[in-house]
């Protein structure tokens, strides 16, 4: 991807689109390029997280708030025309469950994807119909991050905001109805609530029945995420400083959105797979093969294609964690010799043990700190990597794509390069959520898709690093005790 150049007037594009990532942690907006894919600027803005023991819940209104923020930021710092702006998209954290009233203001604050209060919901669900049933209706046994466990949480403990209730949105949705006033999601984001079908790419009425759900209180579907949602109200423009009417696209989930950055889909790379750690670390990859794995969710991609994921709870954050408590940089590590370290410390997603907290396990007397944070990576990379395993991929031995904050630590890099035993792509570009959100918005502003736009930018491109030999005997050592200790000692509470 080229490289920003210094604010230039006569540079300015003809036409630019805004991508907005909505993260858990922070909104960052990019204005981009139409035609070049040439990154104008970035703006950001925190959002707050709050919540003790399994709870995770943010206000639904920070997230405008940041958005507008964002984008404020992003324009004064390009010094861009607003009229030249043609488009906008949102991605989204996804699984949230955000609560209206009938003016469309938030209920209650949002229960957020990493929010584990919902794990007895979600294993209800489970129960209910059976594993392999739920995989072949959704792709996705249900776990306590997907919306409907997070809505079955709503009826059982908060009945009277759950019946007071006049639309349920994802966050993503959220910000999208906001800009556009229209209630509309995209099929990738929609498959992460375990309400849709990606066969017949609608919500499954029995599911919705199930859960006590009814279809109109949800967005409906749009055939893309770079379908156009509507146009930007009077009311988003004001708050904006862009012009009314332009295109706001369906947007998607920051997983779909990130694989539309990375060039992936039908339009460009089939099977071949991402790692992206992060808060939580994933594996995906676009391909038009059905998943059929409880380590994964079956999710849709942005463009139609499929997007199976795992996700593991536990990464960048629970290893950073050890390195603070050893009193070491998060670099100051060293393979874990004879240790295992499993560092499930705010309950875990895969494996599907949302109770549990981490394990310590094969200690020496010549153990060094160094060694049991390394352990703490290996843990970590290896709950990611076993998902990878899971995914149906026609093309095996392909480069892992690296990306997420993990992807600029030397440490991380080199232990997945060691545990998976692949080459590994590191993409140049920083902002892979958002650009892909601003590919969907380019797309929705011109008819092209957005795939076929994004590898055209080059968002995707990077270094390549080669395999080295994949350390089986850590693999084996990581996934023994795993496999062992799981669930009676890494599950300490219901």
């Amino acid at each position: 991807m080229p490289s920003r150049p210094a604010r230039n007037p006569a540079a300015a594009p003809a036409s630019a689109v805004i991508g907005v990532d909505s993260s858990t942690q922070s909104a960052k907006a990019v204005v981009v390029d139409v035609e070049t894919g040439r990154l104008l600027a970035v703006g950001r803005a925190p959002h707050t997280v709050t919540g003790q023991g399994g709870a995770r819940e943010s206000d639904p209104e920070e997230w405008w708030q940041a958005l507008c923020a964002a984008v404020a930021a992003a324009l004064a710092d390009c010094g861009l025309d607003p009229a030249a702006v043609t488009g906008i998209a949102v991605a989204g954290q996804q699984h949230g469950l955000v609560t209206l009233d009938a003016e469309g203001a938030p209920l209650r604050p949002a229960l957020l994807w990493n929010d584990t209060r919902s794990a007895p919901q979600a294993a209800a669900l489970t129960a209910a119909l059976g594993r392999e049933a739920w995989l072949d209706r959704t792709g996705s046994v249900p776990v306590a991050s997907m919306t409907a466990a997070k809505w079955m949480w709503l009826r059982e403990n908060e009945p009277d905001a759950a019946a007071a209730t006049a639309a349920v949105r994802l966050p993503h949705d959220f910000l999208t109805e906001r800009l556009s006033g229209a209630a509309v999601t995209d099929p990738g984001d929609a498959s992460g609530t375990c309400w849709y079908d990606p066969v017949t790419r609608d919500y499954d009425p029995e599911l919705l029945a199930l859960t006590g759900m009814r279809a109109e209180l949800l967005s409906t579907v749009a055939a893309t995420g770079a379908a156009r949602a509507g146009g930007l109200t009077e009311r988003a423009a004001r708050a904006l400083g862009l012009p009314a009417g332009i295109p706001v696209a369906a947007g998607t989930g920051d997983n779909m959105a990130a694989a539309v950055g990375l060039g992936l889909g039908a339009e460009g790379l089939l099977d071949h797979p991402v790692v992206s750690l992060g808060t939580s670390g994933t594996v995906f990859a676009a391909t038009r093969n059905r998943p059929h794995s409880a380590l994964l969710a079956g999710f849709a991609a942005a463009d139609g294609t499929r997007l199976p994921l795992g996700c593991t709870l536990n990464c960048t954050l629970a290893v950073d964690k050890v390195a603070e408590l050893l009193g070491l940089d998060r670099e100051d590590a060293v393979p874990g010799g004879e240790s295992v370290l499993l560092p499930f410390l705010d309950g875990e997603r895969t494996p599907d043990l949302p109770g549990a907290s981490g394990l310590l396990h094969g200690l020496r007397h010549d153990t060094t700190r160094q060694q049991i944070l390394g352990a703490a990576y290996e843990g970590a990379v290896v709950a990611v990597l076993r998902a990878l395993d899971a995914l149906p991929l026609d093309a095996p031995g392909a480069p892992l794509r690296l990306i997420g904050g993990g992807a600029r630590g030397t440490m991380w890099v080199e232990t997945v390069r060691r545990l998976s035993g692949r080459p590994v792509v590191l993409p140049d570009a920083a902002e892979l959520v958002a650009l892909g959100a601003a590919a969907l918005a380019a797309g929705a502003a011109t008819g092209r898709d957005p795939v076929a736009l994004a590898t055209r930018w080059g968002t995707g491109r990077g270094r390549e690093l080669p395999a080295v030999p994949r350390d089986t005997a850590t693999w084996n050592r990581v996934t023994s005790v795993l496999d062992r200790a799981a669930p009676a000692l890494l599950t300490t509470h219901p």
